[in-house]
């Protein structure tokens, strides 16, 4: 059974990492990117999928798969535009099977991709975080949220957060006032019943990214955060291409998810994972990434790579928001140095378990 250890890379124009920085590593093989220019409902082009595989390959690494193929808020919200986009969103897909690329992380949150309240706490080692703090979304105006971390990007520009949707925020929650859970899901399931035959063709797996945090923000709906959700939104549209993005830190928000319990209920359903740890320090009114090491966080990283390994997984893992260390000045969260170390990390919690496998 092989896993194929990858990391996210947002493209010579976004990131201060390099491809071949990332090759050095000796443990990553595979990369996870996207078309950064590219707005939802626009068409991906195939010489543009093209052009990006060739230069991940000729840095000598493969193209493992896309994250993400942004789903528009017409689709999210099942507005007027919504059948063009989804169409628009069709022809991707096939564009993508094309050029042999057949995994598609998502998202289906409302106004916000992902939500953290600090880009750089420092720890007591002098390394910098990201963190999450209750007290302060509750005080917040959330269309002021972007404001208060927007100076702690280093000057990059961070998914879900880019400036010309921000500048929209107010225009974002207007247009979601009135979708509530269930509306979301059978938006969901309208999107994913649309796509599934593309998805057959070409075998394309989707791997929808849960909510993050696992809780509504803001009063907005979250209907990818626990097992009872995921469980609904696998039975809604039963076939195996309508998959997760199993992100440990995401559901992990949540102290009352089994993340382990959830890899083994998932099984044949996760196409891509995403391993992190995080530390709490107010119950789940408090938390900050943390090294991926189990002992430095809350999660048990050997027994979520044990039942990953044990349930069948075979395809792309990434080490998710690392911290900054050693000076690194890059994309909160996505800097090469501690991404590097979680790799590495990953990398032996699994060759190890497939040894002791291996002896039974």
């Amino acid at each position: 059974m092989t896993m194929e250890m990858t990391m996210r890379w947002y493209g010579k124009e976004y990131d201060t990492v390099t491809l071949e920085q990332i090759r050095q590593t000796g443990y990553v093989k595979g990369i996870i990117s996207t078309l950064y220019n590219k707005l939802p409902g626009e068409v991906w082009e195939l010489d543009e999928i093209l052009a990006l595989k060739k230069e991940v390959e000729d840095a000598g690494l493969h193209l493992a798969g896309i994250e993400s193929v942004n789903v528009s808020d017409a689709i999210k919200t099942g507005g007027p535009e919504r059948d063009k986009d989804i169409a628009a969103y069709i022809k991707t897909l096939e564009n993508l099977g094309k050029a042999d690329i057949h995994l598609v992380c998502y998202n289906f949150m409302p106004v916000f991709d992902w939500t953290r309240t600090e880009l750089d706490r420092k720890r007591e080692d002098g390394s910098t975080v990201m963190a999450y703090n209750q007290d302060v979304i509750d005080r917040m105006d959330p269309k002021k949220m972007f404001d208060t971390i927007k100076n702690d990007m280093n000057g990059t520009v961070m998914p879900g957060w880019e400036p010309e949707r921000m500048a929209k925020v107010q225009e974002l929650f207007e247009m979601y006032k009135d979708i509530d859970e269930d509306k979301l899901f059978d938006n969901l399931k309208y999107f994913l019943e649309a796509i599934m035959p593309v998805c057959d063709q070409y075998n394309i797996n989707m791997a929808i990214h849960p909510d993050d945090p696992a809780w509504s923000v803001f009063g907005l709906p979250r209907i990818i955060s626990s097992q009872a959700k995921l469980k609904r939104m696998m039975d809604m549209v039963p076939n195996p291409h309508n998959g997760v993005t199993f992100c440990m830190g995401s559901y992990g928000t949540n102290l009352n998810n089994d993340l382990i319990a959830t890899v083994r209920m998932l099984k044949g359903r996760i196409h891509f994972a995403h391993i992190r740890n995080l530390r709490f320090n107010d119950g789940m009114r408090d938390f900050e990434e943390s090294a991926h090491l189990s002992e430095d966080g809350t999660f048990d990283m050997h027994g979520v790579m044990k039942a990953l390994y044990e349930t069948g997984f075979d395809g792309p893992i990434r080490p998710d928001h690392g911290r900054m260390i050693w000076g690194e000045k890059a994309m909160p969260g996505y800097g090469l140095y501690d991404r590097a170390l979680g790799a590495a990390y990953l990398c032996g919690l699994w060759e190890s378990i497939r040894k002791d496998a291996r002896k039974l």
